[in-house]
């Protein structure tokens, strides 16, 4: 959402709003002593960027989690697995080896 700055005509007092665009012009239509002012093009608000390249200590500590949970979805999606690790669950996937509780998922 934008960020919007405005002025008090009566006042001259500015201040600033976080206001969707509607919401913007309703509240000029319901404060008709307010103006909006012009300084800069409206700021963008966001809470997150997942577009944000992970810096190398996140990802070390990524792997340390997936180690400290062998066999987890997360180990398997943040590698934390040691290549001799891989190459034992690659084989025992191949001959059709499961470990105790795993089931076979193969319908």
């Amino acid at each position: 959402m934008p960020l919007y700055d405005f002025e008090n005509k009566d006042t001259g007092e500015r201040f600033d709003l976080l206001l969707s665009i509607s919401k913007r012009e309703k509240f000029l239509e319901l404060n008709p002593n307010v103006k909006q002012i012009i300084l800069t093009a409206p700021s963008l608000v966001s809470g997150t960027n997942h577009l944000a390249k992970l810096d190398d200590g996140w990802k070390e500590n990524m792997s340390r989690i997936a180690e400290a949970h062998p066999g987890s979805a997360f180990a398997e999606k943040h590698g934390g697995r040691s290549a001799k690790a891989a190459k034992v669950q690659e084989l025992a996937s191949k001959h059709g080896l499961r470990k105790k509780g795993q089931y076979n998922m193969d319908l």
